[in-house]
């Protein structure tokens, strides 16, 4: 009977007859990337080479009193998408001449952000002697905030620069809030071509809130679409600017809104400058609700005869500006009496579908070399 039923069994499981209890073979799991560490704390002279370093490996990068070394950038150019970055303490840069940039951040997602009591001190007076980038010891660039797309940068106090500030290049939703620029020290002691906020190819930009004491534009838009500069305070420096436009290889200025600013113990208030004899566009600015107090120079200043200096070309067409809106600008007794309240200088139909209501800025004198001012505008 076993013989048989030996013969019957292996019969069987040669037909599939009898189904078999063995298990199914294990799958292996294929290894999987290894994840960011939550939060990377980097601090002291060798914080910045190591942040550097590590940036690919951490969500959170916090840069507690950070004492970056002479000749270096702050290099944070290769986050990975939604990086966030938090300044802590106070951080510092070693004296050098060259270029820079001293900072430098980009990438998608990204959050940058200073922590209560935060500053950001490149102690810009070693460098200053009162000529800025147009001669005298190299001067190197603060922050490049550059490609970065839908990113926010919060909170951040920034003292002393040596030159300019803040770099905006390259990017696509970028929204800052509450930042100030503080070179006030500059008036003083040799600052000069402190811009607060250089713009340039960007789009989708949201300034607010911020607070920018120093020696020349508080911002520059000088190429760049749908930008809005709001809520800000602008103090010691040359105003709210359009420009220079043209020489560039981006000269297109398309839907920029100013609103809801002050502009106080500056050389202008208002300023657009299309330089002469180039091409491009400056189309759909919009100044508004704009307030203006202790202004030496211009109160309102449109030229297309920029060249090199403000008014000293011959007007030019080549850079039309149209769809202006100037609307709701206080400056009653705001312009020194050596200064002038509005100069419109524009090329032959180079100046077109302006809207221009409520303006009244006083203090100053009237410009006698105003030229094709649209009707709607008044050049008093």
């Amino acid at each position: 009977m076993s013989k048989l039923f030996g013969s019957l069994l292996v019969a069987a499981l040669a037909v599939g007859v009898i189904a078999s209890p063995v298990a199914e073979p294990a799958i292996t799991e294929a290894p999987s990337l290894a994840k960011r560490a939550t939060s990377c704390t980097f601090s002291g002279s060798s914080g910045a080479a190591s942040a550097s370093k590590s940036q690919s490996s951490c969500s959170t990068i916090i840069l507690s009193s950070v004492a970056v070394p002479s000749g270096t950038t702050l290099d944070l150019s290769d986050l990975p998408d939604d990086t966030t970055v938090i300044f802590e303490g106070e951080t510092t840069w070693g004296y050098e001449e060259w270029d820079g940039p001293l900072l430098q951040i980009s990438g998608t997602g990204i959050t940058i952000k200073g922590a209560s009591g935060a500053y950001l001190n490149p102690d810009g007076a070693r460098w200053w002697d009162g000529e800025g980038s147009n001669g005298g010891v190299t001067k190197p660039k603060f922050f490049y905030a550059h490609d970065l797309t839908d990113s926010t940068i919060t909170d951040l106090y920034i003292e002393n620069t040596p030159v300019q500030a803040v770099s905006i290049n390259g990017c696509d939703g970028l929204t800052i809030t509450d930042m100030t620029i503080n070179n006030e020290a500059g008036d003083s002691e040799g600052g000069h071509n402190t811009d607060g906020f250089d713009i340039g190819s960007s789009t989708n930009v949201v300034i607010t809130g911020a607070n920018v004491y120093n020696q020349d534009d508080c911002v520059a838009v000088n190429s760049g679409t749908d930008i809005t500069f709001s809520g800000g305070v602008c103090s010691g420096g040359h105003g709210l600017s359009i420009g220079s436009v043209g020489g560039r290889s981006d000269n297109t200025v398309d839907t920029v809104t100013f609103e809801n600013c002050e502009v106080k113990n500056s050389v202008n208030g208002i300023r657009i400058k299309a330089t002469e004899g180039d091409t491009g566009s400056i189309t759909g600015v919009t100044y508004s609700e704009i307030t203006l107090a202790s202004i030496s120079g211009y109160g309102i200043l449109i030229e297309q005869n920029y060249d090199g200096g403000d008014l000293k070309g011959s007007p030019t067409s080549g850079i039309p500006i149209t769809d202006l809106t100037v609307e709701n600008i206080s400056g009653v007794d705001a312009v020194a009496s050596d200064g002038y309240d509005v100069v419109i200088v524009c090329g032959s139909g180079a100046c077109s579908d302006w809207t221009w209501s409520d303006v009244d800025v006083t203090g100053g004198t009237k410009y006698s070399g105003c030229e094709n001012v649209p009707s709607v505008a008044s050049c008093s």
